[in-house]
């Protein structure tokens, strides 16, 4: 038996929100001092680092449920699977349903409960939950279904990763410019084809690092001191990222037994196009190996940091060709890996 993602799904919102749309916000420091730069500089700056060009936000009627339902849909039908016949449902969030226009987040019932409603599933013994675990959320909830399935548990699961990330930024913070909305959908089940997971590896680092993405107050102190919105300590994220995250994706491809050189595809969850190019770099150093061209797709630069939605909603892309220069055959290695609030990592190697 091979635990395999028999489908996959994303919902990418249709509003484009260029880079340029920022030159109107008022950017403050966070201790709501004016930043001397015009806001034309503090964007091109911004863009030289993340690589990040425009993002994409959802229509304002659609919460993260919903964007994980018309992920959850592509994917069932990709899969070609009955709905009745899903054992777990298992969606990966930060912020729950965060209705447009408001400054509060609803999870209750949960967002994994809200899919299994709208995607109608009668069976009761199809069990929905939500996982919490920071941008890696839809890497862990694809380590739990191998979990599952291997325990006899489960024969099928969804792993859903949604998000709206514009509903909690602070305007007047620049580091809002990186995040974004989407959602991305997988069937994981037993099989008796060739390849699937062949290992994994996850840690959570709290002792330091715990606090380094944060629910925090807006740089303008004039507004409201009870309103919250998702904040970041992107210096010290960047040093974490680059020190742990190769190493977590070399312990994990030497357990998988795979030789760095049939490594195919890298999908890295997009949170900045230079952490993610340097933490390529990094693993490719510990193999002392050259990195091969168009090993790392990337999608940040047009869909910018979509927190758990990234991995899935890029490797459906790339499944389905829409990416130039990157494409997967059956019988190819990829690895996928996380970093984010927490701070966990994760990691997977997999044979399509």
């Amino acid at each position: 038996m091979n635990i395999k993602i028999t489908g996959t799904g994303s919902y990418i919102p249709d509003d484009i929100e260029k880079n340029e749309n920022f030159h109107e916000h008022e950017f403050l420091n966070t201790d709501g001092s004016s930043i001397n730069d015009p806001n034309e500089v503090i964007v091109e700056k911004f863009m030289s680092i993340t690589g990040i060009s425009e993002r994409r936000y959802t229509k304002p009627h659609l919460n993260a449920s919903d964007l994980g339902f018309f992920a959850a849909e592509k994917a069932i039908e990709d899969a070609k699977i009955d709905r009745e016949t899903l054992d777990y449902i298992i969606v990966a969030h930060n912020f729950g349903d965060v209705k447009y226009n408001t400054i509060q987040s609803d999870i209750l019932p949960s967002l994994a409960s809200r899919v299994k409603h709208s995607l109608r599933i009668k069976n009761p013994k199809c069990v929905a939950y939500d996982i919490l675990f920071g941008c890696p959320g839809w890497v862990e909830g694809v380590i739990q279904a191998k979990a599952f399935i291997q325990a006899g548990m489960a024969k099928r699961c969804l792993v859903i990763g949604t998000e709206t990330l514009s509903r909690v930024i602070d305007k007047h913070d620049r580091d809002s410019m990186i995040f974004s909305d989407g959602a991305g959908a997988t069937i994981i089940e037993a099989t008796s084809d060739e390849g699937g997971i062949l290992a994994h590896e996850s840690a959570s680092f709290t002792y330091d690092e715990a606090y380094y993405l944060f629910f925090g107050n807006s740089n303008n102190q004039e507004l409201c001191r009870d309103t919250r919105y998702i904040k970041m300590d992107g210096r010290k994220i960047y040093e974490f990222a680059l020190s742990n995250v190769p190493k977590a994706m070399k312990t994990c491809l030497d357990n998988s037994g795979v030789p760095i050189e049939a490594v195919k595809k890298i999908f890295i969850h997009q949170a900045n196009e230079k952490m993610d190019e340097a933490i390529l770099k990094r693993f490719y150093r510990l193999y002392k190996a050259e990195i091969p061209e168009y090993v790392m797709p990337m999608s940040i630069q047009k869909l910018g940091n979509s927190s758990v939605a990234t991995v899935p909603t890029l490797f459906d892309m790339v499944k389905n060709n829409e990416l130039e220069n990157h494409s997967l055959a059956k019988g190819d290695v990829v690895i996928f890996a996380s970093v984010g609030a927490g701070m966990h990592i994760n990691a997977i190697v997999y044979k399509c």
